[in-house]
């Protein structure tokens, strides 16, 4: 039926005379044709699953906190079409609180045992049966694979046995379906790649502005863990990432964090239990005394430090995400092989250094003086 549409609708594009002059095409007119036949496709794919009544989705997102946060613009954009459907989150185990934090667009969590191919746990094989057998039983009438390129991913999620699945795919490899499921676009940022798909799906995009919901725990939790700031006076410096490979050193950590306070700003330093050892690393390379919240935060905690912020340092990893989305000034070390697909899209409030092909000091240094503390560095040194 829907490719019966799609071919219906070419027909009455491709059966309208298109004015030639000097035997070359009228560019405007074929731009407009080509942009008919694009709105067309999304028209019969909306119709499409208009006609199959969206009552319950699946998205399949088991990623960390960065990459669940980029998808929140197009869950947004998703529960705004489908506004009575209950969304599900299929991720790891720790998303079930992210879900709950996102309860205005998340309804349920299901949570994912791992699966052959995937490096972000361990499969716990004894597990994916019964998991398999619950989201089976859901019967989801929408399954959504936004994992990735689905080289790994599309085929797990047919199994959900969903009505309709959608997702991306890679181009050289296998199709579920060629209606819904669209070419994985690796040039795009990650927020707006997630926005592609639900364009595809005839889902209006609201924006790209990221979320993090602070509630009153949160804030009851960050008053409990009795930091000595102000807000607006203080700067938080994160100097931890999931990969070794993409931290900055805790050297240099130390080093802007020692300028910041030689500038007259206390600076927090931030990090998980695990990350305590990074930490300390940063705290024995500076001259002056940081404040160590090292496992005295909650998430949450954290989110309300950063929202009182003058500002963030940080790697490429989850606390930059709540910064956008807390619109607190930041600057973010990079040094992830896509860096473009990362970084903050607001480049007012934000600033991304690309360590990988820019790895100077002085560039920080500057950033600090431009975004935090509203000094030409450059005029300082002249």
């Amino acid at each position: 039926m829907l490719r019966l549409c799609i071919v219906a609708n070419l027909f009455q594009i491709i059966s309208v005379p298109i004015p030639i002059a000097n035997e070359t095409f009228d560019l405007a007119v074929v731009t407009t044709a080509f942009s008919l036949v694009i709105l067309s496709i999304i028209s019969c794919i909306t119709m499409y699953l208009s006609e199959i009544n969206v009552k319950k989705i699946v998205v399949f997102r088991a990623l960390q906190l960065g990459d669940l946060l980029c998808t929140i613009p197009a869950i947004r954009a998703l529960h705004n079409t489908y506004a009575s459907a209950e969304i599900t989150l299929v991720g790891l185990p720790w998303a079930k609180v992210l879900t709950q934090r996102f309860n205005k667009y998340f309804h349920s969590f299901i949570s994912f045992p791992g699966y052959p191919g995937f490096p972000e746990q361990q499969v716990d094989y004894l597990k994916f049966p019964d998991f398999l057998k619950n989201v089976q039983q859901q019967n989801f009438d929408l399954a959504l694979q936004m994992q990735g390129n689905g080289t790994i991913a599309n085929p797990l999620v047919q199994l959900f046995a969903a009505k309709k699945t959608s997702g991306f795919y890679k181009t050289s490899n296998y199709c579920p379906d060629e209606e819904l499921f669209i070419p994985y676009p690796e040039h795009l940022h990650e927020i707006e790649r997630h926005l592609r798909l639900m364009q595809h799906l005839g889902i209006e995009s609201i924006s790209t502005d990221l979320e993090f919901p602070i509630t009153a725990a949160d804030e009851a939790d960050f008053n409990n863990a009795a930091l000595p700031v102000h807000p607006g006076e203080y700067i938080v410096i994160h100097p931890g990432a999931r990969s070794e490979t993409r931290q900055w050193p805790p050297e240099k950590f130390g080093a802007v964090a020692d300028y910041c306070i030689e500038k007259g700003f206390p600076v927090v330093v931030t990090g998980t239990k695990d990350e305590g050892e990074i930490v300390q690393n940063v705290l024995r390379s500076m001259r002056h005394e940081a404040i160590d919240a090292t496992g005295k935060t909650t998430l949450g905690a954290v989110a309300v430090l950063i929202k009182y912020a003058r500002g963030l340092i940080s790697n490429c990893t989850g606390v930059a995400h709540i910064a956008a989305a807390c619109k607190t000034k930041s600057i973010v070390l990079s040094l992830h092989e896509e860096h473009g697909r990362w970084e903050p899209l607001n480049k007012t409030l934000h600033r991304s250094i690309d360590w990988t092909s820019n790895p100077n000091y002085l560039t920080v240094i500057s950033e600090i003086d431009h975004i935090f503390l509203k000094i030409d560095f450059m005029s300082e040194v002249l």
